[in-house]
């Protein structure tokens, strides 16, 4: 069976707990999690879910299917990459000084991301845009001293105007 990496949002209640019930069950049926997100929506009752995992066709319908008996869920489809957008936002600190601050500032520029600090010794980039090109950011700073990373994971959204649980029609 072939493994595919698979992104599923989740519209839920919007309550204490529903979080922790989601994701327990990803983990008490073997599934690792690679990246979650949780978001509010245009819906005060309403939270979002991005969970993104790795499995096959047979694991996915099975995920689906449980995730969707849960009370507290009241909408869950696949994210799928033909139809559908993906944006992730990094925060990376750069040990940087002089002799390389312009050649950073070059590559964030290209990436189009903002130095948001600067300091003596270090700069921290802010950049969002699709996970891959954050992951060609991260290759191109490689040779770089990275002081600390922190990545918020996959949200998502179909694209066109397909009616949602959100929506006021």
């Amino acid at each position: 069976m072939t493994m595919k990496k698979e992104v599923i949002s989740i519209f839920v209640d919007n309550q204490a707990n529903v979080l922790t019930r989601v994701v327990s069950l990803f983990g008490r049926r073997g599934f690792n999690i690679d990246s979650l997100t949780v978001s509010a929506t245009d819906n005060p009752a309403i939270s979002r879910i991005t969970i993104v995992f790795t499995g096959n066709d047979q694991s996915l319908n099975q995920i689906l299917t449980q995730t969707e008996k849960l009370e507290v869920v009241k909408e869950i489809f696949m994210l799928e990459e033909q139809n559908s957008l993906y944006r992730e936002l990094l925060l990376v600190k750069i040990k940087s000084d002089k002799t390389n601050r312009t050649a950073l500032r070059e590559i964030v520029e290209i990436y189009r991301g903002k130095i948001i600090d600067l300091s003596k010794n270090s700069m921290i980039v802010e950049l969002t845009g699709a996970p891959e090109k954050l992951d060609g950011f991260m290759r191109m700073i490689n040779c770089y001293e990275v002081v600390e990373m922190c990545r918020t994971g996959i949200t998502g959204i179909k694209r066109g105007t397909e009616d949602g649980i959100c929506s006021d029609d």
